[in-house]
């Protein structure tokens, strides 16, 4: 197994990215609330850059107690990243793909060694 670096922990914002080359393989390491995860940055629709798009809350519908819907809201517990070419959702934590979770993006675990976070391929 190979180490490659991401980046600084402080190269990392809130809700940020980095996309790392091992050979041929693109890896999006993402981070979210002092978590960093990583995944092969290929779409399972079409190829795209599934890791380069929007990282939003899942989006939840609000229904009353008669369940008549009231609107729309972004979820505190559940995190998704979307595939910029055509909207495919994946969620953060697992990377599956939100419509069908039997489908799902290549998972990296990710170490950080003092300031370093890397990836292991």
């Amino acid at each position: 197994m190979t180490e490659v670096f991401a980046g600084k922990r402080a190269d990392f914002n809130f809700n940020d990215r980095r996309i790392v080359k091992s050979g041929e393989l693109e890896i999006g390491v993402l981070h979210r609330a002092g978590e960093y995860y990583a995944y092969e940055n290929t779409c399972l629709h079409q190829g795209g850059p599934a890791c380069e798009g929007l990282i939003m809350g899942k989006v939840e519908e609000i229904l009353d107690t008669d369940r008549t819907y009231i609107g729309q809201r972004f979820s505190d517990d559940e995190t998704h990243f979307v595939c910029p070419w055509h909207g495919y959702e994946y969620d953060l934590k697992t990377g599956e793909c939100v419509p069908d979770r039997r489908l799902r993006l290549r998972k990296f675990d990710v170490v950080t060694k003092g300031e370093d976070v890397y990836v292991i391929v």
